[in-house]
């Protein structure tokens, strides 16, 4: 049993790859060439070069596979470029889907986002159901993940494909090398760069957790359904305390109007243009904390057994990776 796995350079890639390899699968990842593979190092892998750009290297990499798990995404929240953002989510992902399809894979299982759902104004968790549409939605990342779902959900109803997909909320844990920005929220709450916060809320869940949500999916979800692979809702003061006392050192922190943070956020996104480096805080971020963001993994811990742990279990698991990989000198 041979599975491709794209992103498995990357923080939740990574995690569905040594899942897969533990459950048995033999596991090719799908690499760009000079990407760091740090994620890679000590595993027994197949590895093929390729680009979600490159339809052919595309059409090399599904060769021979049983499986996909298409892992791979532009995550940023802010780009200088957002062309290049919807050519890899959206564009990479159709090409990618349609070359599996043409294999014959017997099963895909796309990683979508908590980002393509809409959320509750009364902060109640959102769940499949919660319905969004592309008008609504803040950011370049979230509207191209919104794109490519549509794609691949019409893909799916057309040819009948054995699809699934999975909506993984916060993943927080071990191997985030870049880091991602929720990692950067760890990090910088370590390095005490997070004096002030504003009243938001995040689902966090261990990134180990949604991997192994990605094998039930295979094992169990059903052909053209979505699950939300999630954890616990939390505010994200609450996150912010629990890192503090993970980590024995209370902060005073001061509550930040999200409106306060809107101009802020503006001068950090045109120093960026600049010195072509991510904002701490970008428009779409700030925008995006003017809702609750929590969700609901109710349909798939029902339909395939998925379990979650707390989520002070897995920003301890992150906390102990950053510092030991030398991410809070």
């Amino acid at each position: 049993m041979k599975s491709l796995v794209t992103g498995a350079t990357g923080f939740l890639g990574s995690a569905v790859m040594r899942c897969l390899l533990t459950a048995g699968h033999e596991v090719r990842v799908l690499v760009r060439p000079g990407s760091n593979r740090k994620n890679l190092e000590n595993f027994q892998v197949e590895i093929t070069e390729g680009d979600l750009l490159d339809h052919e290297s595309l059409k090399r990499a599904v060769s021979g596979c049983d499986n996909l798990f298409h892992v791979a995404a532009d995550y940023r929240l802010w780009v200088p470029d957002p062309q290049t953002m919807h050519e890899i989510n959206v564009t990479g992902t159709q090409a990618l889907i349609i070359a599996a399809a043409e294999a014959g894979l017997k099963r895909i299982i796309y990683t979508s986002s908590v980002a393509t759902l809409g959320l509750n104004s009364d902060g109640l968790p959102a769940d499949e159901e919660t319905s969004a549409n592309l008008a609504t939605i803040n950011g370049y990342y979230k509207r191209s993940k919104y794109q490519a779902e549509q794609i691949v959900k019409k893909l799916t109803d057309d040819h009948r494909l054995p699809l699934t997909i999975v909506n993984p909320s916060t993943p927080i844990g071990p191997g985030d090398v870049r880091p991602t920005p929720t990692g950067r929220i760890v990090v910088d709450t370590l390095m005490g760069r997070m004096p002030a916060y504003v009243n938001t809320g995040l689902n966090i869940a261990h990134v180990d957790d949604i991997a192994y949500g990605h094998l039930l999916a295979y094992q169990h979800g059903k052909p053209g359904e979505r699950y939300i692979l999630g954890g616990d809702n939390m505010m994200l003061l609450q996150i912010l305390q629990t890192i503090d006392a993970i980590n024995q050192v209370p902060v005073n922190r001061i509550r930040m109007p999200v409106n306060l943070m809107l101009p802020m956020a503006w001068c950090m996104e045109k120093i960026a243009t600049f010195t072509h480096t991510e904002p701490r805080a970008t428009l779409d971020s700030v925008q995006m904390a003017k809702k609750l963001m929590f969700f609901s993994s109710a349909k798939a811990q029902r339909e395939l057994g998925y379990q979650y742990r707390p989520a002070i279990e897995a920003l301890k698991d992150a906390i102990r990776w950053f510092k030991e990989n030398g991410y809070c000198k």
